[in-house]
């Protein structure tokens, strides 16, 4: 196994692929051509990789009307590997990298670079930047099409690489760096000026919201976590979930809840079971109502405008998070030991299968991460 699946590093990266999205769980070994190496560019030699949610939706290209953006690349492969869950050592960097050393362990989210000098860039929202660049399924300036970490080998923009903090295992990092972030930077945006004990409630227990109730828990803020019954209600209260609801079995949770929440986070996939007119009602005056998980192209929300009018309440989404957030999450994580609830499967052609399907069925609690890539690609030495 180890002549077939070593790597000729750097000349090749390999990982698991597809280039055809009706063969989206069952991704094929593949060698390809790393993107140009830049001079901020560190290249990461992968140890874990989460599997997030939102690489079913792009293996399936369920965001978009358009054939995977990797059968057009200007070079380098035309097949895909996802992953943006990503820890690993530091193999290579380029000649302009100050912040960093070779052998340093690094995470890496859902954003591999961004242009770093626009007005967003500059005021600590590069997750917003115009020229931003995702670690998979998105094209840089010279055509290539980014490549994730079901992986050998990533290469990113150094500002996109997090240090962890020694006290934290790699398998619990990878979660962090995309679902993690993607929670923190809304939950920190939205009650770090609330005076008191921010209320906070998360909606949909997965992959994303498991971590919201640590996270929030962490802040200091009281949490309820909405679930639509009761399977999920032991394992919330464990993560440290203050009260729980169970949307379609409760009676009379609206009125209980009205006015009660300095933010509601959605963290559901899907609209078709959100109750959302329901729970509006239940912010206090201005406060935001913000959905982090994102469905298929086709979902809409079935939302009445009234429900907006009796507390001047908002409705929005939010992106990833910056590196300053980034840091600053995994400081809290290594401070309050939140360890996401992880279930590891070894990366292999099974393994890749076993994770997505899965995790397309909801069969996962709370995340999957891929471990032994040291094993299987022969690095680590």
């Amino acid at each position: 196994m180890s002549e077939s699946t070593s790597v000729n590093y750097p000349q090749e990266f390999k990982g698991f692929a597809i280039n055809d999205p009706s063969k989206w769980d069952n991704p094929k070994l593949v060698s390809y051509e790393p993107k140009k190496f830049g001079p901020h560019d560190l290249d990461i030699e992968i140890e874990c990789c989460g599997i997030c949610a939102s690489e079913l939706f792009s293996l399936k290209n369920d965001w978009s009307d358009q054939p995977l953006a990797c059968l057009s690349s200007s070079y380098g492969p035309k097949t895909q590997v996802v992953g943006h869950e990503i820890v690993g050592k530091i193999v290579a960097k380029g000649t302009d990298v100050t912040m960093y050393e070779v052998g340093q362990r690094v995470g890496l989210g859902a954003q591999a670079a961004s242009c770093l000098k626009c007005s967003r860039c500059m005021n600590n929202n590069e997750q917003y930047c115009p020229h931003a660049v995702g670690t998979y399924c998105s094209r840089y300036e010279d055509g290539y099409v980014s490549q994730g970490g079901y992986a050998s080998h990533v290469r990113a923009l150094d500002h996109f690489c997090f240090p962890i903090p020694d006290s934290i295992e790699s398998k619990f990092v990878g979660p962090l760096m995309c679902g993690g972030l993607t929670v923190y930077s809304p939950i920190k945006r939205n009650i770090e000026d609330v005076k008191g004990v921010p209320h906070v409630a998360i909606i949909g227990i997965g992959g994303l919201g498991h971590m919201a109730i640590m996270i929030s828990k962490a802040m200091g803020a009281t949490v309820t976590a909405f679930s639509r019954n009761y399977d999920k209600k032991e394992d919330a209260l464990k993560m440290g979930a203050d009260h729980f609801v169970a949307t379609q079995l409760d009676k009379g949770w609206t009125e209980a809840y009205r006015d009660q929440f300095d933010l509601i986070l959605n963290c559901a996939s899907s609209t078709k079971y959100l109750p959302i007119n329901d729970l509006l009602p239940c912010l206090k005056v201005n406060k935001r109502f913000i959905s982090v998980g994102l469905p298929h192209k086709e979902e809409q929300l079935d939302l009445k405008p009234i429900q907006f009018f009796s507390n001047g309440c908002t409705i929005g989404s939010s992106k990833l998070g910056t590196r300053q957030e980034a840091i600053e999450l995994l400081d809290l994580a290594a401070k309050h030991d939140i360890k996401p609830w992880i279930q590891e499967i070894p990366i292999c052609e099974e393994g890749v299968h076993e994770g997505l399907t899965k995790l397309d069925k909801g069969d996962v609690k709370y995340r999957f991460v891929l471990t032994d890539f040291h094993r299987f690609f022969n690095t680590g030495k």
